[in-house]
């Protein structure tokens, strides 16, 4: 209560009068129905990206219950019976978990380590070329191997690294000597793998970065030259720093897809000789699941590999707020 003056009496304040129970989320209603009035295309437009993740994404982890059962098709989900964490203990306390999660963790790291910063260097190589009939025919060039399947890929290499037949096999033998077999040999299988990766997938890869480079202000460049920056200072203080933002982003995602080394890559080129080195989590489930039919335990190995990959997008995309100014999310 408070005296005005010149008043005869005090003056009650005014009362805010509380919101009404489920007022924001009728807010949030309107202001969605506004929204959905003022651009219905581009809603029309999302709408079968939608479907596509409800259908394909969303609802199948329904599946995901029998990695908590002993499921048996001819009794369905609703009549097998609960079996709770047996199929997690058997997988972490059987012998083949070390093997597995080493042999996909060097793959992975590999991954990050070679395969991720390629499209980049690449990227930035290309975008210092002044010719563009010579830089069109490097991307198209370097773009075709991405529209190959595993299987074309694994039969070029097939035929390449052929025991005492293949072109790479031969050169090799006649350079160093010896008798190399590449597709047997278990210390070959993952530069192998490496490589196939740089070659299909390097050129893909570059689209995002060359985007990105497009769309760094060409002032920034005039300014650093006429501080008398080079081509390396241009680069090295206007160019990489302009694409760290996506760069970060990209990370980020690849950290999530930390333990999807790729099935059909690994298994194509997987044999009795190799194995020891080539089992990864993504064959050793198909093996499991589809060859011997054990669906319970090769969903626990799935479910096992997805909470893993959760984890690691979070804390990557944490560290990448905490330290950049750029994050997913």
């Amino acid at each position: 209560m408070t005296n005005s003056p010149g008043a005869a009496g005090p003056v009650p304040l005014a009362v805010q009068e509380p919101p009404a129970p489920g007022g924001s989320v009728t807010r949030r209603k309107r202001s969605l129905l506004k929204r959905l009035r003022r651009s219905p295309v581009l809603y029309l437009m999302l709408l079968p990206g939608v479907i596509y993740f409800a259908v394909f994404k969303f609802a199948p982890m329904y599946g995901i219950t029998i990695a908590f059962q002993d499921y048996l098709p001819f009794l369905g989900m609703q009549g097998s019976p609960w079996v709770g964490w047996d199929h997690f203990q058997r997988l972490f306390s059987g012998p083949d978990f070390g093997r597995l999660l080493g042999n996909t963790m060097i793959l992975a790291v590999l991954n990050i380590v070679i395969a991720f910063p390629a499209p980049i260097i690449v990227a930035l190589m290309l975008n210092e070329l002044r010719k563009q009939v010579l830089k069109k025919f490097i991307q198209t060039a370097i773009y075709i191997p991405h529209f190959l399947s595993w299987a074309i890929v694994s039969g070029l290499t097939y035929l390449l690294f052929a025991l005492d037949v293949g072109p790479i096999t031969v050169l090799f033998n006649d350079v160093f000597g010896g008798r190399a077999n590449f597709l047997a040999d278990p210390d070959w299988f993952r530069p192998l793998v490496m490589a196939q990766t740089l070659w299909k997938s390097t050129g893909w890869g570059t689209i995002i970065y060359l985007a990105a480079l497009a769309g760094v202000d060409k002032q920034l460049y005039e300014a650093a030259m006429i501080d008398g920056a080079g081509r390396f200072s241009q680069l090295r203080h206007v160019t990489i720093p302009a694409i760290i933002p996506t760069v970060v982003i990209m990370l980020i995602l690849s950290i999530g897809n930390f333990l999807d080394t790729g099935f059909e890559q690994i298994y194509m080129l997987t044999n009795s000789l190799n194995r020891d080195v080539a089992d990864v989590f993504d064959t050793y489930v198909y093996f499991m699941g589809i060859t011997n039919g054990a669906y319970s335990y090769s969903t626990a190995i799935g479910l096992f590999k997805s909470l893993v990959g959760l984890v690691l997008i979070l804390g990557a995309n944490w560290l990448a707020k905490r330290f950049t100014e750029s994050s997913l999310f």
